[in-house]
This record gives C-alpha cells, structure tokens and sequence, in this order.
C-alpha cells in the first residue's frame, strides 16, 4: 500500500507535464497554441479524449489502456495542472508538430517541456511529451514533498525522508526519464532502497 501511495504522488508530478500552455498565432500554430492552452488550463475531463492521444494518456499517467484515460480525467477534474503557460518555437511538419511549452503553475512550475502533437481529421492533439527545454530538480522534489505532506497520503514521514533524498541525489537525466517514462518503474528505481 506504501509503494503504491508512493507511485500515485509520483504520477500527480507527472500528471502536471499533461497541461500545459498559451499564445497566439495564424492558422495551424494558433489551432495548436489552443490546444496546449486548454490543455493546461481546463477541469473539464472529456478533453482527456479531445485533446490527447491515447499514447500521450498512458505518458502522463505512466499505466496503460482504460486506466489511462481514468487518471486523466480525474486529474482534469481536481484542477492539478498548470495554471498557464506560454508556447514557443512551434514548428509543424504536415499532420505533426512540436512546440516548447513553460509551465507556470501546478505540479512543474518553472519547468519547459517540448510536446510532440498529431493531426487526427481536424483536430489536433497532444501526442508525447518529447522532454525537457528546461528541468529544476530541485523545484520539482519540493511538490513531491509537499504531496507527501498532504492528509491523503499513506507515506510515513521516515519512508518520505528516504524517497526526497532518493531524488536529490538521482541524476537529472535519469530523473528526467523517470518522469517521462510511459510506467513508474523509473520512479521505483531511484527510490527502490526505500521500501
């Protein structure tokens, strides 16, 4: 019950790379920019499906299928994502397109992610999470702590002590794939001598 505790603070971090940003544009980049605004600022969770691809679902919420989409609904729904964000650098290449997003806000404040997206029929959406243009571990670590202080969490206080220092002494890169990753095993390796 601890690991799994432990894992669901994890994927709030994570879930927060799902919403993400804003600006204003022509044509393709503005139908984009919308996206990723509504993306990062909506409680609405039927734009899970509307906005994100199956694939970008199983990213953020690091599990498979059905349960996917469950996880990011729920997360629509408890307004844990980003407060705003700003789009840059859009580039689009047909049916596909990247953009660099800065979260402000939510689970990464601080932090820039470059999103990948699809074209399906007319709508464009959320595809990968391709990594980061900007990471600060540090800021990060201090919203898993924070999660790990908050009532509905089942992690004792030594067992959270031990995970945050797991953290700290990660390697960004190997932190940064954790967050990434499409399972929580990153997560649980960096943190596996703690349980």
């Amino acid at each position: 019950m601890l690991k799994r505790s432990f894992v669901l603070t994890c994927l709030l971090i994570a879930s927060a790379l799902a919403l993400a940003a804003c600006g204003s544009g022509n044509g393709e980049e503005s139908q984009i920019e919308e996206v990723i605004e509504t993306s990062a600022t909506s409680t609405d969770p039927a734009d899970c499906k509307e906005l994100s691809t199956q694939q970008f679902m199983e990213q953020i919420a690091q599990t498979e299928g059905a349960e996917a989409v469950k996880t990011c609904e729920k997360e629509a729904s408890e307004e844990t994502g980003a407060k705003s964000a700003s789009v840059s650098n859009i580039e689009v290449d047909g049916s596909k397109a990247t953009a660099e997003v800065a979260l402000t806000g939510g689970g990464l404040d601080g932090q820039s992610v470059e999103v990948a997206l699809v074209k399906q029929g007319d709508q464009w959406k959320l595809n990968e999470i391709a990594g980061f243009s900007k990471f600060d571990q540090a800021k990060v670590i201090e919203t898993l702590e924070k999660g790990f202080d908050e009532p509905s969490s089942e992690v004792s206080k030594s067992l959270a002590s031990c995970i945050v220092k797991s953290f700290e002494e990660a390697p960004q890169a190997e932190f940064e794939d954790a967050l990434l990753s499409t399972s929580s095993e990153g997560f649980e390796e960096i943190a596996g001598d703690c349980f």
